[in-house]
């Protein structure tokens, strides 16, 4: 079992490491700092470096059981001693876009409601889909005014594991449509925008919502009667 170190720190931007496991495309380690991937979110890149050489790292994926980071180039051996480097630039993106969308379904969900139907996101750019039966220009703007005062009211972001039991006791804390958590997870990750918005959630995030910088609506779409799409933008 590989301890992903990035649930803990998402600031983490080198670690050491262990080679458990080969494949003929990558290893498993004994800790990471790449996020996995999911969410929406996809994987981390980088590099793995050892005594004798280096690879970059693709993407990872769960196989049999293992978390795999895919690599291009040498495959160490088993009990191989690594260092792990991120695509900080990357991960870091990806931090705010992921905050970005914490900000804008605490929104949407404190004055409208909506539960979200779908999301995805790639370094400062995303969508997200809601339950709402209309959607206009006019609340494309709006949005964009409030999830901006949100990122200015520099609110501070705490993320918190709390044993499963006790997590669900919190009203609205899955904020998907269809809730998609396993029920074999006995424990949940929580990401709190403190004053906006509490859910469950898995990914990397910033400390505060000011490092999220300012965010743009860029679009918007209807994907149904009820399922209504807001693409947003971030600067660099």
């Amino acid at each position: 079992m590989t301890e992903i170190l990035c649930y803990e720190n998402s600031y983490l931007k080198e670690f050491d490491a262990i080679v458990t496991h080969v494949t003929e495309t990558g290893i498993a380690l004994d800790q990471t700092a790449f996020y996995p991937g999911g969410g929406g979110q996809p994987s981390d890149t980088g590099f793995i470096i050892w005594e004798d050489g280096s690879s970059s790292v693709q993407k990872l994926s769960r196989t049999g059981g293992l978390l795999i980071h895919k690599l291009d180039g040498e495959i160490p051996s088993i009990g191989t001693k690594v260092h792990g480097a991120l695509d900080w630039d990357k991960r870091y993106q990806l931090m705010r876009t992921h905050t970005a969308l914490h900000i804008l379904c605490g929104v949407v969900w404190r004055d409208y409601g909506a539960l979200v139907t779908g999301g995805n996101m790639t370094p400062l750019s995303a969508r997200m889909d809601f339950e709402l039966e209309n959607m206009s220009s006019e609340f494309a703007v709006e949005m964009e005014k409030l999830i901006n005062k949100e990122v200015e009211e520099a609110r501070e972001i705490i993320v918190d594991t709390l044993p499963r039991e006790d997590a669900f006791k919190i009203p609205d804390l899955i904020r998907l449509k269809i809730n998609k958590l396993p029920p074999t997870i006995e424990e949940v990750r929580t990401v709190d925008i403190v004053g906006l918005d509490l859910q469950a959630d898995g990914g990397t995030h910033v400390a505060n919502t000011r490092e999220v910088g300012p965010i743009q609506v860029v679009g918007h779409e209807s994907k149904g009667r009820i399922n209504k799409r807001l693409r947003i933008e971030l600067s660099p």
